[in-house]
């Protein structure tokens, strides 16, 4: 337990001490942003920087750290290294520079970014990349929230009646001006997802002895010898290392009216996803007792896994609504992912996204691949875990893309030294760890 507990305070600390750094190498100014400059009315919409907070955090914090978190779990407390550090100073420097450099470039994309600052072939296949990954990242969080309705609702209301209403919703929030659905719903939802993290952790750390949380250890504990170089650095993405908040980031840069919000926005907000995927990284290794159990337990579903875990620790009133929590938790990142896959091809296409009928144009087809990857995910056993591993592997590669692109921003803009070695050094080793999954 201390060392779960000293993870939370280096996380803290990080925030205020290497935030800060980070926020000076970037010298963010007094110039116009996108919601001042432009301000269209349906994307570049201007809000008060603690909305723009919850929606960036709702945005990045879906299935990603909670499932992530779970299945980092079974290498042991180990996992606890990677959420904290690589957070530190890997993916909130990620998500900080690539909604800042955005927010210097109109709320351009990232793939949009690749193409000024690495070239004309980096656009393009972060262009495929990007709408690729969104697609599968807005299939795994309507697969994930509605296999948790089925087992809250009538036998009627099965995984995919759930899964129709999740798609219609998204339809709504992908076409719909950003303040109008998205801006009032996410703040409620925040504070849910932030009552129910510290339901799950309270319950576990005040149990009674119950549960015991395990200290931090370099020992891989993965029951089937997997090794933690790289596959541990693949599964736990969001919550650490996320290429999907480079996605993101531009969305809520074309929000933010001041420069001068960005650190506690984009940097804060990773940080509190992080302290998300530590609570069920640690409701993990501590509620099955062994790593094996875990293992066990999520051979037949990570949605099964939060269910027990969380009807486990607070019962059955407080269970239900933990369950809600992490059901509106990947719902309200899954709709953002095709907003922005949608903002992405409208750049390719340039289409004013002014007209509904152009966002239509593009909305309806990128619904329509996701609902087949979803039957997909539905009727194959191991349908979820397939599209995860692409989302994955997609997820830190794009990550790792979006780091180099950083590193190029600050390397033009005369950051020689130690500022352009606090992207280069995480884009150098997600390179690494990308690489080395492709060849394993």
């Amino acid at each position: 337990m201390i060392s779960l507990l000293l993870a939370f305070a280096i996380l803290i600390i990080g925030y205020f001490a290497y935030g800060r750094v980070t926020e000076k190498i970037f010298a963010p100014d007094d110039r116009p942003t996108p919601a001042v400059a432009i301000n269209d009315g349906v994307d570049c919409v201007p809000m008060k920087t603690w909305k723009a907070f919850l929606i960036q955090l709702l945005n990045i914090a879906g299935t990603g750290p909670i499932f992530g978190a779970l299945m980092g779990a079974v290498f042991g407390p180990v996992v606890f290294l990677w959420i904290v550090f690589g957070s530190i100073l890997g993916g909130a420097v990620h998500d900080y520079m690539s909604g800042m450099i955005s927010c210097r470039h109109g709320g351009a994309s990232i793939a949009e970014l690749s193409g000024t600052y690495l070239g004309n072939l980096a656009k393009w296949v972060m262009r495929i990349f990007s709408v690729v990954l969104l697609v599968l990242c807005g299939t795994v969080f309507v697969t994930s929230p509605a296999g948790l309705l089925d087992k809250l609702t009538p036998p009627w209301m099965n995984g995919t009646f759930w899964a129709l209403v999740i798609l219609a919703y998204y339809l709504l929030a992908t076409l719909l001006p950003m303040d109008k659905l998205i801006g009032r719903l996410y703040p409620i939802f925040g504070v849910l997802l932030i009552v129910m993290a510290g339901a799950v952790i309270g319950g576990i750390l005040f149990s009674g002895g119950k549960y015991t949380i395990p200290e931090i250890s370099l020992n891989n504990l993965h029951p089937a010898g997997t090794p933690v170089w790289p596959y541990m650095f693949i599964t736990v993405a969001c919550g650490a290392v996320s290429g999907f908040h480079a996605t993101q980031s531009p969305m809520i840069a074309k929000c933010i009216q001041s420069e001068k919000e960005g650190r506690k926005i984009f940097y804060g907000a990773m940080i509190s996803e992080s302290v998300i995927a530590l609570v069920w990284a640690a409701a993990g290794v501590s509620f099955y007792g062994t790593t094996q159990l875990l293992s066990q337990a999520l051979a037949n579903g990570a949605s099964n896994v939060v269910y027990e875990i969380s009807t486990g620790v607070l019962g059955v009133v407080g269970g239900i609504l933990a369950v809600v929590g992490v059901v509106v938790c990947p719902i309200t990142s899954g709709d953002t992912a095709f907003r922005s896959a949608r903002l992405i091809l409208a750049e390719i296409f340039r289409l004013d996204q002014k007209n509904i009928r152009n966002r239509l144009i593009i909305t309806i087809p990128l619904l329509m691949v996701g609902g087949l990857l979803t039957w997909f995910a539905i009727v194959n056993d191991n349908g979820f875990q397939t599209i995860w591993r692409y989302f994955s592997w997609s997820n830190q590669t794009l990550a790792m893309i979006a780091l180099w692109v950083s590193t190029a921003y600050l390397l033009k803009n005369g950051k020689y030294r130690f500022g352009s070695l606090t992207t280069a050094l995480p884009a150098t080793f997600m390179t690494a760890v990308s690489l080395t999954y492709i060849l394993m």
